[in-house]
């Protein structure tokens, strides 16, 4: 892969992990439009995906912060397991985060070859480019958002988050609109949307990590890693800041439109 190449994916990367359009679907049509085979060995698309999980730590690193401290607080004291648990707001939204990573971790161990294959389809991605608009378009429907993050709706969060594992279907896109769906409060969904997917980023790079000292990296190799990396992060957090904006006054069906036209060039164009 050529130094361009890597800063065009890991742009497409930042911009559109956050926005509600899919990443790993734009990154599959991408790839098929530079004529571009990503090297698995060196796990380009997962070191992008890092680049947006920092993107995610910095602009939520005061909610992160305060996180850690009541878990270190709890671990100082694990006396207070009961009464933290039903008074400490940090707590409970570890709590729910963990119960929204079941589904995708089941989703990724049993599936995972199949959904690879999956991912070199264009013509997949672009008809579930069709679902993703239609998941986002449904969403202006809504208009009352009262509610707060429960672990029944934490969990049905995490089951979305497993059917984005599918190409072409946002991660994003499916979450929030769910939560919304649910009527929980636009900005709280969205922070959710986003902190819970640390883990499973952060997870997922763990494993490429143990992968890529074991095989080796090359000089040439490490460079695209590199362009990569930094594209994403920086095109991702400021793509994050927009989202956020952009859903407290308006919401996410806007971006509807995106992926039905994405969605129908990409049948026309690969069919």
């Amino acid at each position: 892969m050529e130094i361009i190449d890597s800063f065009l994916l890991g742009l497409i990367q930042g911009l559109t992990e956050f926005l509600p359009i899919s990443s790993s679907g734009h990154l599959v049509l991408a790839e098929q439009l530079l004529g571009t085979k990503l090297d698995k060995s060196i796990t380009f698309e997962v070191v992008v995906h890092f680049g947006t999980l920092c993107s995610i730590i910095i602009y939520y690193r005061r909610h992160i912060a305060d996180i850690l401290s009541s878990l270190w607080q709890l671990v100082a004291n694990p006396a207070e397991f009961s009464n933290k648990i039903s008074t400490d707001s940090n707590i409970k939204l570890t709590g729910f985060i963990l119960l929204s990573m079941l589904p995708a971790m089941i989703v990724g161990l049993t599936l995972e070859e199949v959904i690879t294959n999956i991912f070199n389809d264009p013509v997949t991605v672009s008809a579930m480019l069709l679902v993703t608009g239609t998941i986002l378009f449904a969403t202006r429907f809504r208009d009352q958002f009262t509610k707060d993050v429960t672990a029944g709706s934490a969990f049905g969060i995490g089951l979305a988050q497993a059917f984005a594992i599918l190409p072409g279907i946002s991660r994003s896109g499916s979450t929030i609109s769910l939560g919304l769906y649910l009527g929980i409060k636009r900005k709280k969904v969205a922070n959710f949307s986003f902190l819970m997917v640390i883990p499973v980023i952060g997870g997922a790079m763990l494993l490429k990590i143990f992968e890529m000292i074991e095989l080796g990296v090359s000089f040439d190799a490490l460079l695209v890693l590199i362009v990569g990396f930094v594209t994403s992060f920086i095109s991702g957090y400021f793509a994050l800041k927009y989202l956020i904006i952009l859903l407290s006054k308006k919401g996410i069906h806007p971006f509807s439109w995106y992926c039905w036209a994405v969605g129908i060039v990409g049948l026309i164009y690969f069919w």
